[in-house]
């Protein structure tokens, strides 16, 4: 059992700005040389968040709408008060959907469903520099 991690880098756009990173994703596992594991992937930050879901326009519409439904941008929020950014509905989105996920993999190969894809969304309130670590577990099971 080994380890391998990586770091992936990017520029978004603040304002729930969604990004499919599952191309980036399974090059890291194809990079890591196992056969078959986990691969974890993490956003270091309290405003963004990672899960998986069918990358289309439709889908990325209705989460956009149920998180400004959820927790909408104007609503008060202490975070504000405190710190006067204007990003506390930020923190709660992220909250929600959380820092990370797990797929398994093998053959190299990530294991998920035809429609499904890993999505980092940030929620802050501008754009920033990202980065999300991509830490695998895995094997080697060939000679």
């Amino acid at each position: 059992m080994g380890i391998h991690t990586a770091t992936l880098r990017f520029q978004t756009r603040g304002n729930a700005d969604m990004v499919d990173i599952t191309r980036q994703v399974a090059q890291v596992v194809r990079d890591s040389g196992f056969d078959g594991g986990i691969a974890t992937v993490f956003c270091p930050g309290s405003t963004c968040a990672v899960t998986t879901i069918e990358y289309e326009d439709g889908a990325l519409s209705d989460l956009r709408r149920l998180f400004d439904e959820i927790a909408d941008p104007e609503r008060h929020y202490q975070h504000n008060l405190r710190w006067g950014d204007g990003n506390g509905h930020s923190h709660v989105r992220a909250a929600l959907l959380g820092p990370s996920l797990t797929v398994p993999f093998m053959e190299r190969a990530l294991l998920l469903g035809t429609w499904q894809q890993i999505l980092f969304v940030d929620f802050d309130n501008t754009a920033r520099s990202r980065r999300v670590v991509v830490q695998v577990m895995g094997e080697k099971t060939g000679g």
